[in-house]
This record gives C-alpha cells, structure tokens and sequence, in this order.
C-alpha cells in the first residue's frame, strides 16, 4: 500500500478549494500534517483530572478520551469512574511510552511546576496541547515551549478561557478606538492571597506519604524535599517551589485584556515591593502581598505603558474618577488614558466600564469588528481541525503573556531592585543573581 505524506498546507488546500469533497485520511497520515479530518474525533489524554483538569477534561468530552493520568487519586478517582474506557496511569511519560500512536491532543492541568515537562512531552512527540494557566514556573521553560510549539507546527492554547470571552474583544475594540486616548498606567491585581507564610512553621513535622499519591512523581522537576499535606492539594500555588503565587495565578486573566488591547510585549524594568517578607528567610513561600511595577517601552503608534500590579493585601487603589457610592475594582485593572479611565473586572474584561457612568453612556460604542461567542476550550479544538493557531497559542500569545508574571515572580525574590530587562537575550542588565532564576535548576532523572 502506498503511504500518504501529505504537508498541512496540502491538506488545508484540500478542505477549503472550491467544491472539495471531504476527505476520509488515515490518522497516521493527519499525525504528520498536523490536522485532524473533520470526520473523524480527536483522541485526547488528559495529564492531571484532578481539580481544574476535571473541567478541562469534561469540556473536550465530545471526543475521544483515551487516557487520564494523575498521581493522586484522592483528586481524580472520580474522573476515573466517570470515564472507565480510558487507560488510567500516574505517570504521563509511560502514558506516551505506552500510548503514543493512539493519542491526537492532551490537556494539562497539573501544579505549575509540571506544566512545562507534560507540555514539552507532549509537543516533542507532535501532539495538540492545551495547558492551564500558567503556562511554566520559569521564564526558561516559556520560551522552551514557545520554541517548541513553533518547531513541531502543533496547536496549542494556554487556559486563560477570558480570552475567547466576548468582553475582552469589546475592551479591545474600544482601546482601539480611542474611547479614552492614549493609554499612559495601568493599575491591576487580585485580592487572593495564595501564600504559604502561615504553614512554613509546619514543615519540621514529619508526615507519611497517603498511599493514593505518588509522592516523587508530583514532585516531578522540583528539587526533591519530604513529603508534607501543607503543600498539596490545594496549597501548592504558595510555595515558590511549587507555584508562582497570585502573580502567577491571575495575571493569565487580568493582564489579559490589556496585553492583547495595547500589545505590550516584553517590560523593560520591573520593580516588587513587598511588606514583612525576607527572601532569604522565608523564600520557601510567597509573601502575602505585593506591588509590581513594569514599565514597557513605546510601540507603534502608542507612547511607553506603566503598569502596576496588586497582590492580597495590597489593593488596586481607587481611581479618582469613580463616582462616590460605587465599589471599586478588587479583582481586574484600571486602565487610566489621557482622556478617560476603563475599568473592568478579572477574566477578560468582565464588566469594563468607561467611568464616571455619565461618559459610558455618552460613549458611541463603535462596531464590533472581532468574533463573538466563542468558548475556549473549542476554539483550540476547532483549531486542530482547521490546521490554524488557537487564540491563546503558546509561541505568539500565551507564551508572551505567561513571561509577565514569571518576571514578576524573579521581582518578588529580590525585593525593592529595579531588574533592567533584555527580552531578546533572555537575561537582566544588571542583576546576575536575577539571572540565576530565569533558569532554576531541576531535579536529578527530569529534563524539559
């Protein structure tokens, strides 16, 4: 039997020229040109079903899923019952030693600090991805992943599902049309404190590992330490070995509508101010608050960008144009133009508002010129299947927008220096022990 070998292109071409039939291609064939046909489902695995990934699993079930993968099944049992034709397993490199030819796409929803190993396992053998937010734990580890979604031509998208909200593309048609300027500062955060201060007392205790985890696999590439339940399974997120603290978690959602509306790209300075909190001492875990400042140069056609981020207990300050009796925003950004103030709420935008009230309602709204009514889990499955880039892709987007925060969280560990940025060469100016944490170490048996 002769082989196919057909290129994307060939296939895409074949799909949208005039009064093509749709093709029935072996899934061997589609594995190389990177689609799926649109007659066939997708064979998804999910690495981590547990928590978020129980979602983000339940929201592909329209296709094939193939294989679930946890280490602790005190999280994911249920996901294991509820799907019991999928192969089960606690370690996802067996999953794809295993599995490999059989699987189209995977989600990843595990702690951050494993995000990056079960993405790059999975774009390095050709298949979709879409992972949590955020995308890595280390600047290192974003742009190994934006180099590898760029190298094996597969479909990615990072879960900051805000960005296929309608919200967030009526934020950018208004930016884009001037409804208040130039926009000079940014005041964005969240109030959750996801910090690890009040059990860092705790890890002198010695604690035996729960028969349903497998302890050494969920520490997959962190340096190994006992086991202890301070950190797992929902504390992780403030233990800098583990998470990347609140930075980490919203900036994926909240920095989202200003990243994209105003393409900020990469700082050139970023500056944390932290209270009662000493790196050297307590660094195991992330402070209870903080104020991040990054400044971006000019581009294009707008002048240079301040913004200032908000952990905790540090709220975003009230802006002086909110009209008295209305609450201010805890959880989204304050977008301050030279002829107006936006300000809007976390996941994409929700409720932006022109304020005061009385220049919204002046406001003439102008034409949407974005698409509604997308849902971001199928935005990447429709991606995979069209053979075109998700919206929250990892090498142009997601990638980009994930690099904030893992900048704001090297900021946080050297407290009130102001770390001078050289995007393109990946390294700071003027602060080598910064440069130290672009690239932590891993443990022994793990690489990227």
């Amino acid at each position: 039997m002769r082989r196919l070998n057909l290129t994307r292109r060939q296939f895409v071409r074949s799909l949208t020229s005039a009064g093509a039939a749709v093709m029935i291609v072996p899934r061997q064939a589609v594995a190389r040109s990177g689609q799926t046909p649109p007659n066939e489902k997708l064979n998804i695995a999910g690495i981590g079903v547990g928590g978020m990934g129980r979602g983000d699993v339940n929201a592909v079930r329209n296709e094939n899923i193939v294989a679930l993968c946890d280490v602790d099944t005190r999280r994911s049992g249920d996901m294991f019952k509820a799907i019991p034709d999928a192969k089960v397993y606690r370690d996802f490199r067996k999953m794809f030693d295993q599995m490999e030819n059989k699987i189209d796409a995977v989600t990843v929803s595990t702690p951050d600090h494993t995000h990056a190993v079960a993405a790059m396992a999975a774009i390095t053998r050709g298949k979709h991805v879409y992972c949590q937010k955020p995308l890595a734990h280390s600047v290192y580890e974003v742009r190994q992943l934006m180099k590898a979604a760029r190298e094996h031509g597969v479909v990615t998208q990072l879960g900051n599902q805000g960005h296929s909200s309608d919200s967030i593309r009526t934020f950018c048609e208004w930016i884009w049309d001037g409804a208040i300027g130039n926009v000079h500062t940014i005041h964005a955060g969240c109030r959750a404190i996801n910090s690890a201060f009040g059990a860092l007392p705790r890890l002198t205790e010695k604690h035996t590992v729960p028969p349903e985890l497998d302890w050494y696999q969920w520490l997959g590439p962190a340096l190994e330490r006992p086991y202890h339940p301070a950190y797992l399974p929902g504390a992780w997120r403030g233990w800098v070995p583990f998470g990347n603290g609140t930075v980490g978690d919203w900036t994926c959602h909240v920095v989202d509508p200003v990243f994209w509306a105003l393409d900020l790209g990469s700082p050139t300075t970023i500056r944390a101010e932290v209270k009662d909190y000493d790196p050297k001492t307590q660094g195991d875990a992330f402070p209870t608050g903080e104020i991040i400042t990054y400044e971006f140069p000019a581009k294009g056609d707008r002048g240079p960008v301040t913004m200032h981020w908000y952990s905790g207990t540090e709220p975003i300050p009230r802006p002086a144009d909110l009209e008295e009796g209305r609450k201010p925003v805890e959880t989204g950004a304050i977008v301050l133009g030279d002829r107006g103030t936006i300000m809007y709420g976390s996941h994409g935008a929700g409720g932006a508002r022109i304020i005061p009230e009385e220049k919204m309602k002046a406001y003439q709204q102008p034409e949407k010129t974005l698409p509604r009514g997308l849902e971001h889990h199928r935005d990447w499955i429709d991606a995979i299947r069209k053979g075109i880039k998700a919206g929250s892709d990892f090498a142009t987007y997601g990638g980009p927008l994930t690099e904030l925060a893992m900048l704001g969280v090297i900021a946080i560990k050297l407290p009130s220096t102001k770390l001078q940025w050289d995007a393109e060469n990946m390294r700071f100016t003027n602060c080598e022990e910064a440069n130290q944490l672009v690239n932590p170490p891993y443990r022994d048996g793990w690489t990227l």
